[in-house]
């Protein structure tokens, strides 16, 4: 990939990070040096990681090339989704309203509560026994 007309992002969901990097091309879409039809396995995460692109109908026009960490795959995913529309502002400021509107740029923040001594889970309690 030419570095000169590349935009980098990162993007995160959970604890799954999404480093993005595009650049203009013919839709070439490469998560961990495979395709992300490939990487993906359900057709939902892979709906999920293209919206930004179809959102401003440039699938076609932007080759994506991503690492991601952490996670599972629905997270990796969302951060995919993030880090590249935060690329895409990188690229073209004009398209921030449009992403901004879809919830894009939001970074999701909510992460998995810890599990505290004494209890069988984050919140969940041991049966109280009267007798």
């Amino acid at each position: 990939m030419p570095t000169e007309h590349r935009f980098y992002a990162t993007g995160k969901r959970k604890s799954a990070v999404a480093r993005v990097w595009i650049s203009p091309g013919s839709g070439q879409f490469i998560v961990n040096n495979t395709l992300a039809d490939d990487y993906f396995e359900r057709e939902t995460t892979r709906m999920i990681c293209r919206q930004s692109l179809e959102l401003l109908e440039a699938l076609d026009e932007i080759d994506v090339w991503a690492t991601v960490k952490g996670g599972g795959h629905s997270a990796q995913a969302e951060a995919l989704r993030h880090g590249i529309a935060r690329a895409l502002i990188e690229q073209d400021p004009e398209r921030r309203g449009m992403l901004k509107r879809a919830g894009y740029l939001t970074r999701d923040a909510r992460e998995k509560e810890r599990k505290k001594y004494g209890q069988p889970g984050a919140r969940k309690r041991f049966q109280y026994s009267k007798r």
